[in-house]
C-alpha cells in the first residue's frame, strides 16, 4: 500500500518543474507536525515548511484536527525560499485565495445564488464564506430582523460586489429572495400586504415572503405626523409596486394612487 502511495506522489511531481520561485504551484507531501508548522516533501531532496498560520481558514473554522494532514499529498503556493534553513516557505491558505477569486469571478457572471452557512454575526451584519473567502451581508440586505436566528444556519444570498484587490465580497439576503420568488413583482401591480414593521420614515410590508417598503411621503396626500397611531402590526394593508430594484433586492410601494383604499 505504501509502495503504490509513493509510486502515485512521484507520478504527480514529474508533472512539475523544479526551477522553482516563489508564486509557483507544487504538489507535496506533508511528513511531519512541528509546533509551528509541517515539513513538507515536494521533491527529491527539496523541503518545504508549512506554517499554521497559512494553512486554509476552514481547517480553522471547523476546528480541524491537524494530525489528519500528516502523509497527505496536496498542492501548495510557493511564498518565498528561506535561505536560512534552506526552505520553501509553502502556503494552502494562499492558493485557495487565487482560486477561490477565479471561482467567484466566473459564478458572479453566471448570477449564481448560493445557500451559505452564516459562520459570525456582528453589528454590521453575517460572516460566511464562499469558496474559502470571507463574505459579509449587511444588515440592510438581511431579511430577518433577528440575526440570532440564522448563526449557523444556511443562508440563501447572492454577490453584490466582488473585489479581488481589495479583498471585499459583499452578498445580499434580500436579492436572493426576490430572486427565488414564486410571485414576480411588477410595477403598476396592486397587491395585499401585511404590516411587518412601523418606522418614522415609514412601513415595511411582507407581500408574498418579500418586504417591501411604503414610505411615509407615499402613503397619501395628507401630512402625517405618526404613523404608528394610524397603523398596526400585522395589518393587511393594499399597496401599489412603484420601483423594484432586482439588484438590491428592494421593492418600494405607494397608496397615494389607489383608488378606493
Amino acid at each position: 500500500m505504501a509502495n503504490k502511495k509513493q509510486n502515485r506522489f512521484l507520478s504527480i511531481l514529474k508533472q512539475y518543474k523544479y526551477n522553482l520561485h516563489s508564486g509557483d504551484i507544487v504538489a507535496g507531501t506533508i511528513n511531519y507536525e512541528e509546533s509551528q508548522g509541517f515539513l513538507v516533501n515536494i521533491g527529491d531532496k527539496i523541503s518545504g515548511y508549512l506554517p499554521k498560520e497559512e494553512i486554509q481558514i476552514e481547517f480553522i473554522l471547523n476546528h480541524f484536527n491537524y494530525r489528519k494532514l500528516v502523509n497527505t499529498t496536496r498542492e501548495f503556493f510557493i511564498v518565498k525560499y528561506n535561505i536560512k534553513i534552506r526552505q520553501y516557505i509553502l502556503s494552502i491558505k494562499r492558493l485557495t485565495y487565487i482560486r477561490g477569486w477565479n471561482r467567484i469571478k466566473q459564478l458572479r457572471l453566471i448570477d449564481a445564488i448560493f445557500n451559505l452557512p452564516v459562520r459570525r454575526a456582528n453589528k454590521g451584519g453575517l460572516i460566511v464564506y464562499l469558496e474559502g473567502i470571507q463574505g459579509f451581508i449587511p444588515n440592510s440586505h438581511i431579511t430577518l430582523d433577528n440575526k440570532r436566528e440564522l448563526y449557523k444556519k444556511i443562508i440563501d444570498c447572492k454577490i453584490l460586489i466582488a473585489n479581488e484587490k481589495r479583498n471585499q465580497l459583499i452578498l445580499s439576503n434580500k436579492n436572493a429572495l426576490l430572486a427565488l420568488s414564486f410571485h414576480k413583482f411588477k410595477i403598476g401591480e396592486i397587491v395585499y400586504g401585511t404590516i411587518s414593521k412601523i418606522k418614522d420614515y415609514g412601513l415595511f410590508i411582507k407581500v408574498y415572503n418579500i418586504t417591501a417598503l411604503l414610505h411615509i411621503s407615499e402613503i397619501g396626500f395628507i401630512y402625517i405626523k405618526d404613523i404608528s397611531k394610524i397603523f398596526n402590526i400585522g395589518q393587511l394593508i393594499k399597496i401599489k409596486i412603484i420601483h423594484v430594484d432586482a439588484r438590491q433586492g428592494r421593492i418600494s410601494a405607494s397608496r397615494r394612487s389607489i383608488k378606493n383604499i
